[in-house]
């Protein structure tokens, strides 16, 4: 099984676009959405070509394969306009050997982590900083983010596929972090 995951859409129209442009060109199975889908929020600057109803139409189209948990800035009136479910705190995915523990990162954090078992993997946004690498006993992914990366760090999606977790910038799909677990 193969996961695309995109974290901190903020909707931006021309972001959402370029990800399901590389979920496309990398043949995975699901689109893993980490929250902060349609709106900006309070704290952030409007991202570039800043749409959330076209944003949420965009990926309505794709409803059947989005895995979605809710954000610091996903709302009920977000439900509303998308044709997935959004409003879980978080979600899990089971493989053979370890789990997906998924969320947003904003109730759990690196420093909060849920109770997860060794190995297993945590799969957060909310910081818009890429990170692929192993934290104690537990694996920690973020993707960054889609449409407002900080850090001085590209726009960027990630990966998982068969051993390995990858972050890659959305313009090139250019790998930036992996770690193979």
């Amino acid at each position: 099984m193969k996961l695309f995951f995109a974290s901190d859409i903020h909707g931006s129209l021309i972001a959402t676009q370029k990800i399901i442009k590389q979920f496309k060109a990398s043949n995975a199975d699901w689109i893993i959405l980490l929250g902060d889908i349609l709106y900006h929020g309070p704290r952030n600057p409007l991202p570039e070509n800043y749409d959330p109803k076209q944003v949420a139409e965009y990926l309505n189209q794709y409803a059947d394969k989005i895995i979605a948990v809710r954000g610091n800035c996903d709302s009920e009136v977000d439900q509303m306009m998308l044709k997935f479910p959004l409003m879980a705190n978080w979600q899990q995915i089971l493989l053979s050997k370890r789990r997906l523990f998924l969320t947003h990162g904003h109730h759990y954090s690196v420093e909060n982590l849920p109770p997860i078992a060794i190995d297993d993997v945590f799969v957060y946004g909310h910081t818009h900083l890429p990170q692929a690498e192993k934290v104690a006993d537990i694996y920690c992914f973020n993707p960054g983010s889609a449409s407002l990366p900080k850090g001085g760090y590209p726009a960027s999606f990630g990966v998982m596929s068969k051993d390995m977790l990858q972050v890659l910038t959305l313009d090139d799909a250019q790998p930036m972090i992996q770690i193979n677990f």
